[in-house]
Order: structure tokens, then C-alpha cells, then sequence
């Protein structure tokens, strides 16, 4: 089972609030959740890995991390601003931690629906 530390101030945004719900979606393998979240035309960066572009292709990708389950997931800091929000933390699996950044952009500042993602993922130890 994870044990989660995630700040507490997300629950005075509703933005903050979405993306720390999607980052728990993907770290207990929440499927659904994740693909409600996004745009048909989601377009996700995995920056020096892989571009994933459309739904199906996006779904695929996340089936395939379904199973995955971190010790440990830290939620350092969710900034948001109009249409754009970025989430930093850490994750802790059995060998290996790791610092990730997502950068998001949503569809529009008032839609809970992501265009487009890139991630920054970096191993610790």
C-alpha cells in the first residue's frame, strides 16, 4: 500500500484539488479517473523518453503503468495559473527514488481537462 504525504492547502483550489486527485488516480492505478481527465487530443511528453499523442494511444500507455505502486508518493508543490499548472514530488519504489515535475496545460482556465503534459522524471537513487 502507498503511504501518501500530499500538502494540505490543495483543498482552497479546485485546480490543485484536480491534480492532486489525478497524480493519487496514477499512482493506485485509477484508470478511469485518469482518462476522465483528459482531452481526446491529449498530447503527453515524456521529456528524453517518448511523445504519446491521442486518447488511444494515451490509454494504452497508462494501462500499461496500471499495475505500478510506489512506497511512497510525495506531493511537493502544485502552482497553478489560468490555463496552465504544474505539480513537483517524489516517489519512493522498492530499489530507487525518484523527482518527477509535470507541467500541465488544460483545454481552457476553467475546464478540469488536460491538452497536453510534460513530464520531467529523475532518478535520485
Amino acid at each position: 500500500m502507498t503511504k501518501f504525504n500530499i500538502p494540505l492547502d490543495c483543498e482552497n483550489s479546485p485546480k490543485k484539488a484536480f491534480l492532486r486527485d489525478l497524480n493519487i488516480a496514477f499512482m493506485t492505478g485509477d484508470v478511469d479517473t485518469i482518462l476522465n481527465s483528459v482531452s481526446a487530443d491529449i498530447q503527453w511528453e515524456m521529456v528524453g523518453d517518448k511523445v504519446i499523442s491521442g486518447l488511444e494511444d494515451f490509454k494504452s500507455a497508462i494501462m500499461e503503468m496500471a499495475d505500478f505502486k510506489a512506497e511512497v508518493f510525495t506531493i511537493h508543490q502544485i502552482i497553478t495559473h489560468g490555463k496552465d499548472a504544474a505539480l513537483t514530488g517524489e516517489f519512493v519504489d522498492s530499489d530507487n527514488t525518484y523527482s518527477f515535475c509535470d507541467v500541465y496545460e488544460f483545454v481552457s482556465a476553467g475546464k478540469n481537462s488536460i491538452r497536453k503534459i510534460r513530464s520531467y522524471l529523475i532518478k535520485m537513487k
